[in-house]
């Protein structure tokens, strides 16, 4: 006998809560094998593709393109067993044991692989209550194989005789009078016996709720517009947009409070202008820095520096032959020669235990400015590599980060961030430093300037080069010695033969 088996979005691990649904890549009714990737979707920290893992076939999708998903919401449903015997390379039977009655929920083991940074070991085994939905026809129906119209039938595949699949978000909805449905949180058939009884609001996402909460919207007023009438973000977003929320009329009926010109207030509903969730990248950069602000007292010191001699250097290795050295490469050179002297620099600190953590390894991070906003891929173990490895990976990672494929591993874990703004065409910058680390260093434009040169006036290329760093790790004359070693193996990259 076929078990449905329900699959939910799995934590992706560095606090993730949620991700949106970008494409799905299967369809309902398709055969999957166990790790296949089902659907893609996007999180404030990358773009990843969710395997799932069993193996059978798809009875049920939730989530529509575009929609976000909370973690442990559920994705997909796939029935395994003797109804997906025929899957190639029996998948149904590797996804999960078939069996177990009841309405207990099967033992199964999972693949065992790790996937996207979560494993796939079964869950704890426990025994889910479902509650009977009464049908159109007035007989009790739910997963235990009795069909809407009252006949038994078996629980297969794509559902039995007189049943059909439930799809999408209808996966809960549908236990109404679908023989073959996937199991059901009693949170989720709590839900769908409401809509069905015209009790509770027919919202199941907690985002919703809360953003229907933030923008004073009486869910109860909304038609929603998603299956069997449940009431989706896009619904909420619409209502705040054109103003007619349900709750909000009265609100906006009073008139707002007149504000002295020059004087601050509250800001009125006719001058708050355009919207923009910060969600996904805006969003967690947004808490990160914000985060940062509120926890690390940091403070900026800066130097200009000449650097004609760094880019003959440079110009002197392209022209040997070989992959081109970049000029971000041999920053990082720099900065890992620096930190080796200032390891103050390269720690974090442990609010909790009151202790600062000096790091042995340096796992450098750099700005890159993508389609999808500003984020910071890490080059783990720099201080072991040289120019030219330091190039490849800044290419490889810079190429993922535009792609958008960069994984969540690869954008986590920095203890120190490079930060090359000068490609923007500004000269200066006071960053904010990557939480939890301890420093940032920012690199301006090089542009031609006056410069004196061995008591000579004359036109050099100059860099202006500032460290954002926490005073909790160390005092100005450590930050300080940090950047002037820095500015001396910019100006004299002989330095470097010191530390190689």
């Amino acid at each position: 006998m076929a078990q449905v088996l329900e699959f939910r979005l799995p934590d992706l691990g560095e606090g993730l809560t949620e991700a949106e649904v970008v494409r799905w890549l299967v369809e309902v009714g398709d055969v999957v094998a166990v790790d296949q990737p089902v659907v893609e979707v996007e999180t404030a920290k990358a773009m990843v593709e969710v395997p799932c893992p069993y193996g059978g076939v798809v009875t049920a999708r939730f989530g529509k393109e575009g929609e976000e998903l909370p973690v442990g919401a559920p994705l997909l449903t796939v029935a395994v067993g003797e109804a997906s015997a025929g899957a190639p390379g029996g998948a149904g039977a590797s996804g999960a044991a078939a069996g177990g009655g009841g309405g207990d929920s099967a033992d199964s083991g999972g693949s065992g692989n790790v996937l996207v940074g979560y494993g796939t070991g079964a869950p704890p085994a426990r025994r889910r209550r479902v509650r009977p939905v009464v049908g159109a026809g007035g007989t009790a129906s739910g997963t235990s194989g009795t069909s809407g119209t009252g006949g038994t039938g078996k629980t297969g595949a794509a559902g039995g005789a007189g049943g059909a699949r439930s799809a999408g978000v209808a996966g809960v909805a549908g236990v109404a009078g679908v023989a073959g449905a996937a199991e059901v949180v009693d949170g989720e058939v709590a839900a769908a016996a409401g809509r069905l009884a015209g009790g509770p609001v027919p919202v199941i996402s907690p985002l919703v709720r809360r953003l229907a909460r933030e923008n004073g919207v009486d869910l109860r007023g909304l038609a929603g517009s998603g299956p069997e009438g449940l009431i989706l973000r896009a619904d909420v977003e619409d209502a705040v947009r054109a103003g007619t929320a349900p709750g909000r009329a009265a609100a906006e009926a009073t008139p707002a409070p007149v504000v002295p010109s020059g004087a601050g207030g509250p800001v009125t509903a006719a001058a708050a202008g355009t919207r923009v969730p910060l969600k996904g990248v805006r969003g967690a950069v947004a808490d990160k820095l914000s985060r940062s602000r509120r926890e690390i007292p940091d403070a900026t010191c800066w130097v200009d520096a000449d650097a004609t001699e760094l880019l003959r250097a440079r110009t002197a290795m392209n022209a040997s032959g070989g992959p081109k050295v970049s000029l971000l490469a041999l920053l990082a050179r720099i900065c890992t020669a620096a930190l080796a002297r200032h390891p103050e620099l390269n720690s974090t600190v442990d609010t909790e235990a009151r202790e600062i953590v000096r790091l042995e390894r340096v796992h450098l991070g750099f700005a890159a400015q993508t389609d999808r906003g500003l984020v910071v891929p890490v080059v783990r173990d720099a201080h072991t590599r040289d120019a030219d490895a330091l190039t490849a990976e800044f290419a490889r990672l810079t190429e993922a980060a535009r792609a958008g494929t960069l994984t969540p591993g690869e954008l986590t874990g920095g203890t120190f961030t490079l930060n090359n703004y000068g490609v923007f065409g500004v000269d200066g910058s006071t960053p904010i430093i990557n939480h939890p680390e301890a420093a940032m260093l920012g690199v301006g434009r090089i542009v031609p300037k006056p410069w004196v040169h061995e008591g000579e006036l004359a036109v050099r290329q100059v860099v202006q080069l500032s460290l954002t760093f926490d005073h909790r790790v160390c005092d100005g004359g450590t930050a300080g010695g940090f950047l002037r070693y820095v500015a001396d193996c910019v100006e004299q990259p002989a330095v470097l033969l010191r530390t190689l």
